[in-house]
């Protein structure tokens, strides 16, 4: 399950924080809330506590897109930087 609560800064970035497991079900719902904020997006995952494959590839490409990952723990960290060294193409809107 994964929950997501958003917060607006008065510095022009929005900061949603993901609490729980992001799996590969969830990436539509995230791409949407991501394009549609005019703000600079962070993406706070000190909560997320189990990834799998495709959400990896999801946050590479959101990162390579200019989407902050704050608080990765070092194993999505890592494998974050693993899979946008494979794929350094790809996009959150799911072009490469």
């Amino acid at each position: 399950m994964l929950k997501i609560l958003k917060r607006q800064n008065e510095e022009e970035f929005v900061e949603l924080t993901l609490i729980g497991r992001i799996q590969v079900d969830h990436i539509y719902e995230l791409r949407q809330l991501i394009r549609k904020e005019q703000y600079r997006v962070v993406l706070d995952l000190r909560e997320v506590n189990l990834v799998d494959r495709g959400a990896v590839e999801f946050l590479a490409a959101c990162e390579s897109d200019g989407v902050v990952l704050r608080n990765c723990s070092p194993y999505i960290r890592e494998w974050v930087t693993r899979e946008a060294a494979l794929r350094p193409s790809t996009s959150t809107d799911g072009e490469s």
